[in-house]
């Protein structure tokens, strides 16, 4: 594992911030290249292409299984909601490069947009205004990030890694946390470390320091635990959310 450049800050980023005008540098093409060629310059594992076998492999069979449940909450949301069916979000992946995060819309059309210049208590706040008919209960029973599977085949995220982040934010965290760019050295997760052992208001800096240890271990047995124990949660947090309707 890399060492740690610096003692990682404890300040907080605020609850609101400008959102870049269609003048600003892609954080893709500015900030990120910087930390890129260090990213893909690190060594690759043995281990690692046997991780990428596990993700090809439990992502196919998920889909698989998936696939009586995702039909029909494409067709409720298209019906309730109309297009898009997806929630298509730019998110940093490994090495720097920037894919497309695809999720069940959750949110009415354009929130993002709205949504764009908050953080923490203030956004979740105002996302309450901004759910779809049935997608307060999708996000309550997290079945809207069933399309992410997608993701992993197609190579942009691992099932096990650090969660992925929109690319201002991550030159935002970069700046603030020195260790922040070896996150680049793996691809991000579905689930990873930070989420199965604390909950969404854990600081970033604490955050940062479990995707470390991910990105230093990376051994089977920490992959195979990490999705057990994200299955057994989302089964728990599903079985809620079909209970409560949402709510």
């Amino acid at each position: 594992m890399h060492a740690y450049a610096g003692q990682p800050s404890r300040h907080q980023p605020s609850s609101i911030r400008e959102v870049p005008d269609a003048t600003t540098p892609r954080a893709e093409d500015t900030f990120i290249r910087g930390y890129r060629q260090l990213a893909l310059e690190t060594p690759a594992r043995p281990r690692d292409v046997l991780l990428r076998s596990l993700d090809v492999l439990l992502s196919s069979l998920f889909l698989l299984l998936a696939l009586p449940v995702a039909l029909p909450i494409a067709l409720i949301v298209l019906l309730t909601s109309g297009r898009p069916i997806f929630y298509r979000g730019e998110r940093v992946g490994r090495g720097g490069r920037v894919f497309t995060m695809l999720k069940f819309r959750t949110l009415r059309a354009d929130a993002e947009s709205r949504l764009g210049p908050y953080l923490g208590e203030e956004l979740v706040r105002r996302t309450q205004a901004e759910f779809t008919t049935i997608g307060r209960w999708l996000k309550a029973t997290q079945l809207d990030e069933i399309p992410q599977f997608l993701n992993v085949l197609r190579g942009d995220m691992s099932l096990v890694g650090p969660r992925p982040i929109r690319p201002v934010f991550f030159e935002e965290l970069a700046h603030e946390l020195p260790a922040y760019w070896q996150r680049l050295i793996v691809r991000p997760g579905l689930t990873g470390l930070a989420q199965v052992r604390r909950g969404y208001e854990t600081s970033m800096a604490e955050k940062l320091a479990h995707d470390l240890e991910w990105i230093a271990d990376r051994s089977v047995r920490l992959y195979l635990r990490t999705v057990v124990a994200t299955g057994w949660r989302v089964l728990k947090q599903s079985l809620r959310g079909f209970a409560s309707g949402g709510d």
